[in-house]
């Protein structure tokens, strides 16, 4: 079933059109993303559709019986609204028929009367017949999968993050077929990523998303529309397929581009000759080579890798000693009787380490890097930085104290070069054409660039400081993939000291080596290795607790069910006698056997997974990643049924 029409849709932006003519449909259970470089209109399109703006010319045609839900990437709210009432502020059959039985059960808490009996019977009739118990059983879940249970709370005493899980949820609950998304995964943690990518994937529901993340987008797209040069593109697959596909087609322009090139000299030759020559051109054939001429030519994607020299690091580069924080509820005040968010954490960093902070939000990610980065004064412990050590901090909203200054004289200001590390220097302007401030925009003044432009813009001026110890915190949030890309080749590349929080999978992948895992209890541990493998590690000791807990239960009730008997001498299953070792029965030696082998063959498997998963291609590296988990999974359950059966060899 069609659910989405869009016919010849235009919007017109500050000083050129953003998009035109933009033509494209979604039926029912299609995924797809809206990508673009920053600037390029993603965002405006997505509302135009939404109904938030209104069109300069074309219409947008959404199915009467689908209905569509709206996250944008900014949260409009009231603040003295409860969570539940900005949930459920939306209207549909299902929701109204919800609202009214949850009142109806509230009655009934408060006392029992004929009338509220009466409501209580009838919508509970319908709750049968419009068959949504299980319906409110998947809004519970959804609400408690993203940690929303307090639904009195009011929404002004919300964090950023618990604000965008709020407004996903929702859209979630919503009673649509269709749902547009607005940079969905920013502000949420890496657990909640994961489960919203997992449900995206397996709902019917239709799905047209703007989104920078680039596991998000392979796993749960069929269709990626890429908007450029104020067009909207089609391409069938996911993201790895729409890269490749790319390059297949920068190849084909590119060659195109040559062989016009070669057309244009024979003709300039020919110009050259004089006046007789061109007299006796055909006019089709000039007209021809205007048109050559005048063409809209291809532009590549240019790729932007670099290594900068470096300020040089101390002996003693940054030391963490006993490091604790507390907060009382809401995190809003600090006080020695408050729930612990770092608890006793030191540490000492080494050159060139690259460590990214994992937590779920509010387990004290941006806390810990505000300590390190002396924004905030810890309740106990201290902070010793060495002497050489400069540390750049890029905040989640950086301030400009004068906005005036336009783009280049703002980058100009922490240095006019950047010093490569082959001895060469990058001018400030040319530092800025690599991060898409090209052309007029940097003679204009910081006033005038969007938020994201901003951003983009102090991370520049970061970079062009030169330090030796940078801390990110969230630095991919309204960054386009390209930025991103350049920004990874610089981190890659860095020879300082890294610590970085991001939800962004495939970013932490690429550029940290080590992780801190922020608990609940305020503990910060270690991890060496990737992002994606400790999220494997996690679901691998999750499946193992859950097992032990069915284990555990089952082996309850066998025990409360068996009855206390003699040993039945006609039993067939062998037994110990006392203080003797029972014997392995045959269906157990035959496991053994079958377990050994197992054991053999997965362990044969996991070097290539692991080859597999340093690889550049982060589709394939997503995908050996889920394998390698699976592997390890099994492997760990073999090796301890393996060691349970050699106790009776």
């Amino acid at each position: 079933m069609n659910l989405l029409s869009i016919k010849d849709l235009a919007r017109i932006g500050r000083e050129k059109p953003l998009f035109t003519g933009v033509t494209f449909g979604l039926d029912e259970g299609d995924k797809a993303a809206l990508i673009g470089r920053n600037g390029t209109g993603k965002s405006t399109l997505l509302n135009t559709i939404a109904g938030v703006l209104p069109p300069d010319a074309g219409t947008v045609t959404i199915n009467r019986e689908a209905g569509v839900s709206f996250l944008p990437q900014l949260i409009d709210f009231k603040a003295d609204d409860s969570i539940a009432s900005h949930i459920f502020r939306s209207h549909s059959p299902k929701l109204d028929t919800i609202r009214r039985y949850e009142a109806a059960c509230t009655a009934l808490e408060q006392g029992m009367t004929a009338q509220v009996q009466a409501e209580y019977e009838q919508v509970s009739a319908q709750m049968d017949s419009q068959n949504l118990w299980n319906y409110e059983a998947q809004v519970k879940s959804i609400l408690s999968v993203l940690g929303i249970g307090d639904l009195s709370r009011k929404m002004g005493e919300l964090s950023g993050g618990m604000v965008k899980k709020v407004a996903l949820a929702q859209v979630l609950v919503e009673d649509t077929k269709l749902l547009l998304l607005d940079e969905p995964t920013n502000h949420l943690d890496v657990t909640t990523i994961a489960w919203l990518q997992d449900y995206l994937a397996k709902t019917d529901r239709a799905v047209l998303m703007v989104t920078h993340d680039r596991y998000f987008l392979d796993a749960v797209c069929n269709n990626i529309y890429e908007l450029a040069r104020n067009k909207v593109k089609l391409y069938v697959g996911n993201y790895s397929t729409y890269l490749e596909k790319k390059a297949t087609e920068a190849e084909i322009e590119a060659n195109t581009e040559r062989r016009i090139e070669s057309v244009l000299r024979v003709e300039r030759d020919w110009l050259m000759r004089g006046p007789c020559a061109r007299g006796t051109k055909p006019k089709a054939r000039k007209q021809h080579d205007e048109a050559l001429i005048n063409r809209e030519k291809f532009q590549s994607d240019r790729g932007f890798t670099f290594e900068v020299a470096g300020r040089r690091l101390g002996g003693k580069i940054l030391e963490l000693h006993g490091i604790t924080k507390r907060f009382l509820k809401g995190n809003r005040t600090s006080a020695t009787g408050g729930s612990p968010v770092i608890q006793d954490f030191s540490y000492s960093f080494n050159k060139g380490e690259k460590i990214g902070v994992f937590g779920d939000n509010g387990t004290g990610k941006s806390t810990l890097l505000n300590i390190i980065a002396g924004r905030l004064q810890p309740d106990a412990g201290s902070v010793v930085v060495g002497q050489n050590t400069s540390i750049a901090y890029y905040e989640q909203n950086p301030t400009f104290p004068d906005t005036s200054l336009t783009v280049l004289e703002y980058v100009k200001e922490a240095a006019e070069v950047m010093q490569m590390n082959d001895g060469t220097t990058l001018s400030a302007a040319l530092f800025l054409e690599q991060f898409g401030f090209e052309g007029k925009i940097q003679h204009s003044p910081v006033s005038t660039l969007s938020g994201g432009e901003r951003k983009r813009l102090y991370l520049v001026r970061m970079l062009l400081s030169n330090p030796n110890f940078l801390i990110l915190d969230e630095p991919t949030n309204d960054f386009d993939i390209f930025t991103m890309n350049i920004l990874e080749s610089f981190l890659m590349g860095f020879k300082g000291c890294l610590l970085i929080v991001s939800h962004d999978r495939y970013f932490m992948d690429k550029v940290a080596d080590t992780l801190f895992i922020m608990e609940d209890s305020g503990a910060v541990s270690g991890y060496v290795g990737k992002c994606s493998e400790y999220l494997q590690y996690r679901k691998m000791l999750e499946a193992e607790k859950a097992e032990q807990e069915r284990e555990a239960k089952a082996k309850k009730s066998a025990d409360s069910a068996a009855p206390v008997t003699a040993a039945d001498p006609d039993s067939s299953a062998p037994s110990a006698g006392p203080g003797r070792k029972r014997k392995m029965s045959f269906k157990e030696q035959k496991e053994f056997e079958q377990l050994e082998a197992r054991i053999a063959e997965l362990e044969a498997a996991m070097p290539g997974l692991e080859a597999a998963m340093q690889g550049t291609d982060y589709g394939a590296v997503a995908k050996a990643s889920e394998a390698y988990g699976t592997l390890q999974a099994e492997l760990e359950k073999a090796y301890a049924r393996w060691d349970e059966l050699s106790e009776l060899v």
